[in-house]
């Protein structure tokens, strides 16, 4: 007979308890410990009463020790299970995403090996290990060595004196350093940068390779245990696909096993041993991989259909834009308005809505200019570093 793994819940501040987690997570990885649930003790206590809630914990292990969950009647976990993460999207439930230790450990070593990382060298932690990203950073230092230094806020100075070889982050992190004194220098440190979360702007690519900075753009989710195409090119034993649909398929031993609990969800996000994922994109010749963006952001208007992030890197590379989003607002005319949500260089000069039409217009079709601005101190992120997709619309219904 089976006996059911069980889960562990882990609510720890990363940047004081880096020991503890690393221990958790190597006993889930070879087997000597339960999977473990990493919750980040960030998030408001109402959050994580709805994480706990959903996803069934045994055991939940805070600094003043563990404590027994309520789990009866929850779903039973697969024996390979080593880490569940908690992942909703920009919106919805949580779901809880379970990886094996044979999906994480492949996902850890082909990136290693991809980026050229030798036995020794030490990672920056600085995304929380209750996301994906953050997560990789520490099975990534459990397959290096080293343990990773756990910064609980970037800034140039720390990054700097950290002395790490390698770091993961998302756009929002190298704009801030980048903007910061000493921070162009802290990037061209490091040897390897893996530049994931969200799509990055070709100019602030740009900006952070002129600046030195060795960037490596990655592509991937939570249940593809986080970036497994690097600049395009899918990691060894990854496959990528472009269904009918226009949509990102994804193959490979880095799949997850399926969400805690949701045979449902688990089969209707594969078809035929694929991860169907929610982002457009493009396969070229030599197989290198170009994301469009969200499917469920393209903005309908007029009949036309607009792929949203595809506008906003356009407008990012137009004069006066340092950041931008684009979403759909809901019009009585045209269905919905391409709406621009856009972050000055200068704030007290931002660019007008017809000027950033006239950009557009210079490298898309006509329908996909934007017919509405909005203009912020800075784009709502969620705490992965993902825009804040319903924190956007409610921007544009208000503006």
């Amino acid at each position: 007979m089976m006996i059911p793994r069980p889960l562990h819940a882990v609510l720890l501040p990363a940047a004081g308890q880096a020991g503890r987690l690393l221990g958790v997570l190597a006993a889930a990885l070879d087997g000597t410990g339960p999977a473990v649930l990493p919750v980040d003790p960030r998030l408001p206590r109402d959050q994580v009463a709805a994480l706990l809630r959903a996803l069934r914990p045994d055991t939940l292990e805070t600094p003043e020790g563990i404590q027994r969950m309520d789990s009866a009647g929850a779903p039973a976990l697969a024996p390979e299970t080593a880490v569940v993460i908690a992942t909703s999207g920009s919106t919805g439930e949580p779901k809880g995403a379970e990886l094996s230790a044979a999906a994480l450990l492949h996902s850890a070593r082909s990136s290693l090996g991809r980026l050229g990382a030798r036995p020794g060298e030490r990672w920056l932690s600085c995304l929380p290990p209750s996301h994906i990203s953050g997560l990789q950073v520490f099975v990534r230092s459990l397959l290096a060595g080293p343990a990773p230094v756990v910064l609980g806020r970037l800034d140039a100075p720390a990054a700097a004196a950290a002395g790490c070889q390698y770091v993961s982050l998302v756009p929002t992190q190298v704009r801030h350093l980048l903007d910061e004194p000493g921070g162009a220098e802290a990037l061209a440190a490091f040897r390897g940068i893996l530049l994931g979360g969200a799509a990055a702007p070709g100019g602030l690519l740009a900006e952070a390779r002129a600046a030195g900075a060795r960037v490596v753009t990655t592509y991937g989710m939570t249940e593809t245990c986080g970036g497994c195409v690097y600049d395009g090119l899918p990691l060894d034993g990854v496959s990528a696909r472009i269904g009918a649909d226009g949509r990102i398929r994804l193959a490979g031993p880095v799949l997850f096993s399926g969400y805690r609990g949701r045979p449902d969800l688990s089969a209707a996000a594969m078809n035929g041993g694929w991860f169907v994922t929610s982002d457009l994109g493009d396969l070229d010749g030599t197989g290198r991989l170009a994301v469009r963006g969200r499917a469920d952001g393209v903005v309908n208007t007029g009949g036309e259909k607009v792929a949203a992030d595809e506008v906003a890197a356009v407008l990012e590379a137009c004069p006066g834009v340092r950041e931008a989003a684009v979403v759909g607002r809901p019009d009585p005319e045209w269905g919905e308005l391409v709406t621009a949500i856009v972050v000055p260089s200068d704030p007290a000069a931002p660019p007008g809505l017809a000027a950033l039409r006239r950009f557009v217009r210079g490298k898309l079709p006509d329908f996909a200019a934007p017919r509405s601005l909005v203009v912020v101190p800075s784009v709502p992120l969620l705490p992965s570093g993902k825009p804040d997709l319903q924190a956007l619309r409610l921007l544009a219904r208000e503006s």
